[in-house]
């Protein structure tokens, strides 16, 4: 048991006359707690943000990796993606760090809630911008693998059947394994808010 439900169980068994200090301390804790949440998803972002961008940039500068996107005719389209992935990612951080200045100065009960839902709101955005991102990519680097590798392109069109299927099972699997660590990342963090916006809800009325 934290010290939020330390004082709620407390505040229940207080007299109506102290309810409106508990209350604003049972306010303070949501509050922190709020704040301390988002700051985490913010410093995933940028550890993600950071890991991911980098390994991007650094494949550019290895020559063996920029052969291999040069002959699988996927150079442009990687060096348009790691563009656009950096504009977007930013965009991201740049608004969960809003927020985070947001939530912490957050001066009422209606403003934290309303400061909540738009947190929960733009994370989900950002996993479901990473999944549809990282199906779109592997589809691409695939078909470009099937088209331009001479080995594999004769066996696809002996076997299409089978590429197209295998093609579908790998992309499902990458997604599905990057749908469970968003899940694990930011999934707890998210329900952590959820219930911290119940709560707030609870004080309202």
């Amino acid at each position: 048991m934290d010290e939020l439900d330390i004082l709620k169980k407390d505040w229940k068994k207080k007299d109506h006359s102290f309810n409106q200090i508990t209350e604003k301390e049972i306010y303070g804790m949501l509050h922190k707690r709020s704040s301390s949440i988002v700051k985490w998803i913010l410093i995933i972002s940028i550890c993600e943000f950071l890991i991911l961008r980098i390994l991007d940039i650094s494949s550019f500068f290895d020559k063996s990796s920029v052969k291999m996107m040069e002959k699988n005719h996927l150079y442009n389209f990687s060096l348009v993606l790691t563009i656009f992935n950096l504009i977007v990612f930013s965009g991201f951080i740049i608004y969960f760090y809003k927020n985070f200045k947001k939530i912490s100065a957050a001066s009422s009960i209606k403003k934290l809630m309303s400061d909540i839902l738009k947190t929960r709101k733009i994370v989900k955005y950002y996993i479901w911008y990473n999944l549809i991102l990282i199906s779109i990519t592997t589809f691409f680097v695939l078909n470009s693998f099937f088209k331009y590798n001479k080995e594999i392109n004769e066996l696809y069109e002996k076997f299409p059947s089978i590429f197209i299927l295998g093609s579908i099972a790998t992309v499902l699997f990458i997604v599905l394994f990057f749908w469970g660590l968003y899940k694990l990342l930011y999934g707890i963090l998210l329900k952590r808010l959820h219930n911290n916006y119940q709560e707030l809800k609870k004080l309202e009325l």
